[in-house]
């Protein structure tokens, strides 16, 4: 199987190249962040995103987390539909929400662990 190279984003320089690039777990975890994190930025598709930040300065409990899980799952399924959710947990931990995400590529094979907190 031949292995896809891309531009990792958000995109940052590197020390080989203009840009940095990547495959298989990386080129993953990149897609996966950029869906999660992205906000409407882009004019061109303003309801690209799972719709996090609308869930910021919000309480934080048992509702949110089912909330932020199900916008992180439906999220995923509508912009990466070959992205196959195998884990994911979203826990309080004091005043932080920490979500634990493992992905994995059905097409490539490829799988990744992502945790992020806010």
């Amino acid at each position: 199987m031949d292995r896809l190279r891309n531009l990792l984003l958000p995109f940052r320089r590197d020390r080989q190249r203009d840009f940095a690039s990547g495959s298989d777990e990386d080129l993953l975890r990149a897609k996966v962040l950029h869906i999660l994190l992205s906000e409407g930025e882009m004019p061109w598709r303003p309801e690209l995103g799972a719709g996090l930040g609308a869930l910021r300065h919000q309480r934080n409990d048992a509702v949110l987390e089912e909330l932020v899980r199900i916008r992180v799952r439906d999220g995923l399924r509508r912009w990466a539909p070959g992205v196959e959710v195998t884990e994911l947990r979203v826990s309080r931990v004091d005043a932080s929400l920490v979500v634990r995400l493992r992905v994995r590529d059905q097409a490539r094979g490829a799988d990744t662990t992502l945790e992020a907190r806010t």
